[in-house]
């Protein structure tokens, strides 16, 4: 049996790992598109602090760790694939189409190009890869000037790193707030209280309209009349499955590759890991592409088990984040926004930076946001993945959404035992 990982991320290594365990004498071929070992782009921003040198980004320390697995690894980049041959054709002539009898597709996701005029000059970066890495370590100076676009989960990642390295950091963001795709308003308009009190310029409800150069420097055009004068500009402004190789192959596609309980893709030798999977969100039962680390882990568990015949699968992909930016710790879990007919308990302190919001369905736990509170939060998690019956607790959390420890003693693990 020949087994095709298409991707050397979590995902790709994951599922190559769990393949390799469960079938000792399978051939397994790994495929990544960049000259590098396979390595983690969240662990980029701490190279960028001056934490980690390059070879501490990478996924397996021991430079032999695959070759003793027997786990073949090719760089090239996959421009098509033909589904009816089983073959991946390479976009590099010398690269000859390679068959496999199971394929998973793990090619993780790419930077969005907002539509800004002057978004490819030279100095406006991405911080996704390890050459943008390099090169963004080249630029960023201890006094630069610069310019960050989105204040998303993975721009405050960025953020982090760019004013651990001494410099005059603007952040603008379209959104009303920080963080508007995992947070509350107030969560992050307190995040973005937090971060400007750290000594970093942030502008929300703002567009970048256009960059132009000016002379070594650029001048940034903003939607609120200001222009800035910088020496770099990072593009944050989100990520999207990177599946545009796979338009023609006759997959079935929405946002990303659909995918069952199995990780199995509508071709029934082929499965799919991370951020290009679409599968079932756990509180909603809707499709959703989720792309965080602990669910590409999951899912590239789960599809490694099934690509050798055994039985696992997914109870649904739940919205897990959680965020340090510049020292303050957020969280939010499930259905954080909120549930239709449901209702919520909200307690705020701004002058501490505090603050829990929790989301009920009737008496279940569905969804939580926290800001500044690290006490418990593997506990909200728990509540919610449970799908705990809280019956009188739900009155004590409304009364006081700190209680959530007590709620989870007296109400999950019941559960738990009797269920056990």
């Amino acid at each position: 049996m020949k087994h095709v990982i298409l991707g050397n991320g979590p995902a790709g290594v994951i599922a190559a790992e769990t393949i390799r365990k469960r079938s000792p004498e399978d051939e397994i071929v790994m495929i990544g598109s960049e000259d590098v070992p396979p390595y983690s782009r969240m662990a980029i921003p701490y190279l960028l602090m001056g934490d980690i040198q390059e070879s501490g980004t990478y996924l397996r320390k021991d430079q032999n760790h695959f070759a003793k697995l027997k786990i073949e690894q090719l760089h090239g980049k996959v421009k098509s694939l033909d589904c009816k041959t089983k073959q991946l054709i390479f976009a590099e002539e010398e690269n000859k189409p390679l068959a496999f009898d199971k394929l998973l597709i793990a090619t993780g996701s790419v930077p969005v190009q907002p539509p800004i005029p002057g978004i490819n000059l030279p100095g406006v970066h991405s911080c996704w890869t390890l050459e943008d890495a390099r090169a963004i370590e080249q630029l960023a100076k201890p006094g630069s000037r610069v310019l960050q676009m989105g204040a998303g989960f993975i721009g405050c990642i960025i953020l982090e790193a760019l004013a651990s390295r001494k410099l005059e950091l603007t952040v603008v963001e379209m959104g009303n707030r920080m963080v508007p795709r995992m947070m509350t308003e107030v969560a992050g308009g307190m995040i973005k209280q937090w971060v400007q009190s750290k000594g970093v310029e942030v502008f929300t409800d703002t567009r970048v309209q256009e960059i132009t150069q000016s002379g070594s420097a650029l001048n940034v055009k903003l939607s609120n009349g200001k222009t800035l004068e910088v020496d770099l500009v990072i593009s944050a402004t989100g990520v999207k499955p990177n599946i545009q190789f796979l338009n023609h192959s006759g997959l079935e596609i929405e946002t990303g590759v659909l995918v069952n309980q199995h990780m199995q893709t509508s071709h029934p030798d082929i499965y799919a890991a991370g951020d290009i999977a679409e599968g079932i969100d756990f509180s909603t039962g809707h499709r959703i592409v989720n792309a965080i680390q602990p669910n590409a882990a999951e899912q590239a568990r789960i599809a490694g088990i099934s690509m050798t015949g055994g039985e696992a699968q997914s109870l649904g992909t739940m919205q897990i984040n959680v965020l340090d930016t510049l020292g303050l710790i957020s969280s939010s879990f499930g259905l954080w926004s909120g549930a239709k007919g449901g209702d919520h308990v909200e307690l705020v302190d701004r002058e501490d930076f505090k603050y829990v919001r929790l989301e009920f369905l009737g008496d279940v736990l569905v969804g939580a946001t926290t800001v500044g509170a690290t006490d418990h939060i593997g506990v909200l998690r728990g509540l919610i993945q449970s799908k705990t019956a809280l019956g009188e607790w739900k009155e004590h959390l409304l009364n006081n959404p700190t209680q959530t420890m007590e709620a989870y003693l007296a109400k999950a693990q019941a559960q738990s035992a009797w269920m056990n």
